[in-house]
Parts: C-alpha cells; sequence; structure tokens
C-alpha cells in the first residue's frame, strides 16, 4: 500500500496520495491550498491516476485545490452534504480574521464538475481500496473521517480524521459550524470505540495512533475519566 502525504500551504494542512501501489488509480484526501503542485509530484513519481478526492471538511484550508485537482484528473469529489456549500462558498466556514487574510486577492471558488455526497457509515471501493465513513460533526457539521484496511503487521487499519484528532489536541469548534459539544460526542462515540493499533494521520501535524491518544491526549482523558465516573454512579 503506498500513502503520501506532505503538509501544503500557509497552514500546513496535511494532503494525503492513497494508491494500492505504484501504477495504479489513486485517491486524494484533502487537497487544500498550494496542494496541486504536491498531488502532481506525487502522481508523476509514482505513476498514478487520481480518481477521487476525498474531502474530511469544508474548511478553506482543506479544500481550496479540490476543483482543481479533480478537474485535472477528471476525478470524482466526496464530501458529506452538511459541508458541501462550502466547496463553492468557503468564505462562509470561516472565521472573521482567516477572512481577512484572504482579502485583496481575487479568488473564485466552484463545486468540481463531479461531486458525490457521503453519509455516516457508508464504505467506499475507490482505486481498489476500502474506505469506511464516519461523520464526526463538532469542527464542522459536516465533518468526517476515512478508515481504511493497512495490510501490514500490527497496524489494522489508517485513519484519516480530518480536524477531528491530532497528536495530543483536537480540532477547534469556534469557528461556524463547530460545537463544542458534538466534538466531543463524535471524539466519544467515534475515536474511544477504535483499536489501539489503528495510525491517525490527521489534518495538520504529525501522525500518531488511537492507542497512544487514549494513553495521553487530554481531551480523550477527559472523556475516559467521564465515562468511568458514569460507570460508578450506575454501579457498573
Amino acid at each position: 500500500m503506498l500513502i503520501a502525504g506532505f503538509p501544503a500551504g500557509p497552514w500546513g494542512t496535511n494532503c494525503y496520495v492513497v494508491a494500492t501501489g505504484p501504477g495504479t488509480e489513486c485517491v486524494v484526501i484533502d487537497p487544500g491550498k498550494d496542494a496541486a503542485e504536491g498531488v502532481a509530484a506525487v502522481v508523476r513519481e509514482h505513476n498514478l491516476k487520481p480518481v477521487s478526492v476525498l474531502v474530511t471538511h469544508g474548511h478553506v484550508d482543506h479544500m481550496w485545490c479540490v476543483a482543481p485537482v479533480a478537474g485535472t484528473y477528471d476525478a470524482t469529489a466526496y464530501i458529506h452534504p452538511k459541508d458541501r456549500h462550502l466547496l463553492a462558498n468557503p468564505m462562509a466556514g470561516m472565521s472573521a480574521e482567516t477572512t481577512a487574510m484572504l482579502l485583496g486577492g481575487k479568488y473564485e471558488f466552484a463545486e468540481p464538475d463531479s461531486v458525490v455526497e457521503i453519509e455516516d457509515a457508508q464504505r467506499l471501493t475507490l482505486a481498489g481500496l476500502e474506505f469506511v465513513v464516519d461523520h464526526t460533526p463538532g469542527h464542522t457539521e459536516g465533518s468526517i473521517t476515512f478508515r481504511t484496511p493497512y495490510p501490514e503487521a500490527d497496524v489494522s487499519e489508517v485513519l484519516f480524521s480530518g480536524d477531528l484528532l491530532f497528536a495530543g489536541s483536537i480540532g477547534r469548534t469556534d469557528l461556524p459550524g463547530g460545537d463544542h459539544a458534538v466534538m466531543m460526542q463524535s471524539l466519544r462515540t467515534k475515536v474511544l470505540t477504535l483499536r489501539d493499533d489503528i495510525v491517525v494521520l490527521p489534518g495538520h501535524g504529525e501522525q500518531t495512533s488511537i492507542g497512544a491518544e487514549r494513553a495521553t491526549n487530554p481531551f480523550l482523558l477527559d472523556l475516559i475519566d467521564d465515562l468511568d465516573v458514569g460507570r460508578v454512579t450506575r454501579g457498573l
């Protein structure tokens, strides 16, 4: 299995190119600002053909190059319906500070020619790979993660977590569409239920694992403490 990741743009957003191996079709995940050249370099190096673009959520730092990448390779974009409007109007999901950073430039956004809406628990077969979609709102209303089996010893799956879970932290919830309580519920039901051996490839920063985050991430530790208290009060 081939997974090539690189940080792109002023926000250092991780873009991932995933394939079964060199010389095959591939999937691109979260091509943000300035990611198109990085995708092209990976495609050339490994002789790949992008057929799908997966979007974990509609924030501009994750979707800036969705339309250019999809258009260049005639690929289909996949996104949750609650964030689809951000493909054409990403400013709706941005803070005033980020919007101010972009003022003065002339940017036009549009949906790719082919967009597919995806839902919680959906299974996708793309480029010879299997992905499970988990709807994980909180950072945005339409945030999703993607899990795919990883055929190596000691790793059962790889989780592309977007801005849900980082090494030692979680996504912010103070932007339009964010909700801290909803984020905690997503972490409780969609992260703490996963196996420790799953490798986490986040939207920003270094890779980690579910086991490492369960043991050290302060936000997950607070959730675990709350669950333990709940068990005690119920006499479990």
